[in-house]
């Protein structure tokens, strides 16, 4: 089953999708754009072209697991990507995964300029590694 890990920013969308199995990130990418209806409809022609069968998007909270200020923002993208997709769309905590990916990004050796580039692409494979294994924990 091929899962797409969804990072939703203002102006860059970080995706990742599973290998078919669902065990490991095997596609990543970054939409650019500031429109929601445009980046949902990207979304869903990779979904489409990348035979996703489920969704999985980052979800703001706060470190005491309370929901952020962008929650909501969020939510209403989720309901725009679901319509575009047909597929529900299950909201993941997020904490700390841009925070990750700069580091990892950073211990690769990569200057900070050349982060914007990649950050998202990173943050939406941490996301989606964190639901992988939460799936097999659970199944």
């Amino acid at each position: 089953m091929r899962i797409m890990a969804i990072d939703y920013g203002d102006a860059r969308t970080g995706i990742a999708v599973s290998d078919a199995a669902g065990l490991l990130t095997g596609y990543t990418a970054v939409i650019h754009g500031r429109n929601p209806g445009r980046v949902a409809e990207e979304i869903a022609q990779i979904a489409r072209e990348r035979q996703v069968q489920e969704l999985v998007m980052g979800f703001p909270r706060n470190m005491d697991g309370t929901e952020g200020p962008r929650a909501q923002l969020y939510r209403d993208f989720a309901a725009v990507v679901e319509e575009q997709t047909g597929m529900m769309v299950r909201l993941w905590d997020e904490r700390r995964t841009t925070i990750e990916a700069h580091q990892i990004l950073h211990t690769s050796g990569k200057k900070m300029k050349a982060h914007k580039k990649n950050v998202d692409a990173v943050a939406a494979s941490l996301i989606l590694e964190g639901y992988l294994t939460w799936r097999a924990r659970n199944s």
